[in-house]
């Protein structure tokens, strides 16, 4: 029977990125992806021009329906702009009792634009982060929000708030870029090849694809192994396209 996967994040308009993105990983990796819309942004190549917010209501309702019609085998969460959406978000995945939490962290956008308010990271630290299996965040993103610099420290700060796992990406290194897992038993490297490209939507492609790998019943070092040889794949066959010059993954 095939799998299900639920994306919480907000809707990108060119399709690059969010929900968009989260459904399409979902659909090339053999899972069947519902959704629940937690923005919508407005936005091109060029950047984020609008962000309106959902009302948590529509957000509730959204992890209601789906969660009720269908057995969910993972969660991906994406991004969260305002508090009132984090606080709905994080009670409607304890009232479902869903499973396998992966969150993304996304902060800004590439024209600085913020996808996350300070109150709503505030939140997300001590009512998200709580639940997650894993959480994948960047460089600038474990500042953001543990205050450390050191991805080992970083990682050791998130875990413990109860996270089970942490994924830092290593695209914001010099060099080749090396992610690495922080679980509680150990550290697992994953090494990569700069592809040099001014991406858009490869984190919420990551973390979307490791947990398809994670409803399929993988165990976490596969999902994330098989998630970033997949997100590999997409940046080498992604395109320059729009006024940006922003590339894009290609079908």
């Amino acid at each position: 029977m095939i799998k299900t996967a639920l994306t919480i994040a907000a809707s990108d308009s060119i399709s690059g990125a969010g929900i968009q993105a989260d459904l399409r990983v979902f659909r090339d990796l053999g899972v069947y992806g519902v959704c629940a819309v937690t923005n919508v942004t407005s936005q091109s190549t060029k950047g984020v021009d609008k962000i309106f917010k959902v009302p948590p209501t529509v957000i509730a309702s959204q992890i209601d329906n789906a969660a009720r019609d269908l057995e969910i085998g993972a969660c991906k969460i994406g991004m969260l702009f305002f508090r009132q959406a984090v606080e709905t978000v994080a009670d409607r995945i304890k009232r479902r009792n869903l499973k396998n939490i992966v969150l993304d962290t996304p902060l800004r956008a590439k024209n600085g634009e913020r996808l996350t308010s300070e109150k709503a990271l505030k939140r997300v630290c001590r009512v998200i982060l709580p639940l997650c299996d894993l959480v994948t965040p960047n460089l600038e993103e474990i500042v953001a929000l543990t205050g450390k610099e050191s991805a080992e420290d970083a990682a050791k700060a998130l875990m413990d708030t109860g996270c089970k796992a942490v994924l830092v990406k290593g695209g914001h290194r010099d060099g080749d870029p090396v992610d690495y897992l922080f679980e509680a038993d150990g550290v697992t490297e994953y090494p990569g090849r700069r592809i040099a490209k001014n991406m858009h939507g490869t984190g919420c492609a990551l973390s979307a694809a490791a947990a398809a790998g994670l409803a399929k019943g993988y165990d976490l070092k596969t999902a994330v192994g098989e998630a970033k040889t997949y997100v590999a794949g997409l940046i080498e066959k992604s395109e320059a396209i729009g006024k940006g010059s922003m590339h894009l993954m290609m079908p």
